[in-house]
């Protein structure tokens, strides 16, 4: 006997791990590494925080609770989006 999924996948993402180096993403049927290095802003965010994404329009995810807009491109290849840190005197 063989089991298949039943409905479809109404989540366009989900964490699905948290590591001590970051965070895994499943965005449609990848699966994408999010290093602390280059996404610190998940570093000391709760669990909850961190699981609490939604897509606002496709391609672009919010993490409302830690005030976070990141498009697709910028997960996939945060290299080519340094951070950039306004420094208040």
């Amino acid at each position: 006997m063989s089991s298949s999924r039943h409905g479809t996948n109404t989540s366009p993402i989900a964490v699905t791990d948290i590591s001590p180096d970051g965070i895994w993403v499943l965005i449609s049927d990848e699966e994408i590494f999010m290093p602390f290095d280059h996404f610190p802003w998940f570093k000391k965010a709760t669990v909850e925080e961190i699981l609490n994404v939604v897509e606002d329009h496709p391609g672009s995810y919010n993490w409302p609770d830690l005030d976070v807009d990141l498009g697709l491109d910028s997960i996939r290849h945060p290299e080519n989006y340094p951070l950039k840190a306004r420094v208040d005197a």
